[in-house]
């Protein structure tokens, strides 16, 4: 098998997805570098939220769904994983989702719940040193200290999403995929979000859906710009945004095609 560059975190060769007979993703070929936020822009329904999907293997649970292709992570094809490597995929590639979704339960148990899955800091003070450690990685800890055991589903919005980060960041995964992330945020908790994502990246390999330009402007270091299933340019993000190749980057990036 062939094995991945070092120096970059996540390759895609070749992968075609087909999802109720429609084909969504086309021969998409697409590097995603280590610790950097890559944003995917593109108009709605081109295919991003089913690429980012495709990276931990969450599209499968559509029915009438087919993949093709191959999708490296440290040389090994996750799209050839066993249904039992899958367990192991998500820890190691957490998804942000584009609403927040805190489970029914306490904020504490929220943060926990991945560890209790994997069997991870079995003792009772390991894991509430590992629940303060990551809400205070995505700066809630002060927010929350006192109530650790009250419903999560009484947080704002701006702090369910924080928590829902906590969440997938307890597991220790290596890459962040965020769908819309801060869509649904009010903008001080958007931009709160967004610059944690920007300190992330120092640990982790951050991988963005957005459907706002100026956000992905902000903070891209890496930029894809998929259209109709198809990549049609990718690369650094100043490269992309301010100097694109290709016409129909610019036409997309002046507000031509929507």
């Amino acid at each position: 098998m062939q094995e991945t560059n070092p120096t970059n975190a996540l390759v895609v060769q070749g992968l075609d997805v087909h999802i109720e007979g429609d084909h969504i993703l086309k021969h998409v070929d697409v590097t995603f570098p280590a610790h950097r936020i890559t944003c995917i822009v593109g108009p709605s329904g081109c295919g991003k939220s089913t690429l980012l999907r495709s990276l931990n293997r969450l599209t499968e649970n559509i029915d009438n769904f087919r993949i093709s292709g191959r999708i490296l992570i440290g040389g090994q094809d996750i799209v050839q994983a066993r249904d039992a490597e899958l367990i192991e995929l998500r820890r190691r590639v957490g998804l942000v989702p584009q609403r927040p979704c805190p489970l029914p339960m306490s904020i504490f148990d929220n943060v926990a719940y991945g560890c209790r899955i994997h069997g991870m800091h079995r003792r009772k003070a390991e894991m509430a040193e590992t629940v303060e450690r990551y809400l205070t990685e995505v700066g809630l800890w002060d927010e929350v200290k006192d109530r650790l055991n009250k419903s999560a589903q009484k947080l704002s919005i701006g702090q369910q999403q924080r928590l829902c980060l906590a969440r997938s960041l307890a597991v220790e995964p290596e890459f962040i995929l965020a769908d819309e992330a801060t869509s649904a945020l009010d903008p001080v908790s958007s931009k709160t979000v967004e610059d944690l994502f920007v300190r992330l990246k120092e640990k982790y390999t951050i991988i963005m859906v957005t459907h706002t330009l100026r956000q992905a402007r902000r903070i891209a270091d890496n930029a894809v710009f998929l259209y109709l299933g198809e990549v049609v340019e990718s690369g650094d993000a100043a490269q992309v945004f301010q100097h694109p190749r290709e016409e129909l980057t610019r036409n997309y990036l002046s507000g031509t095609i929507s």
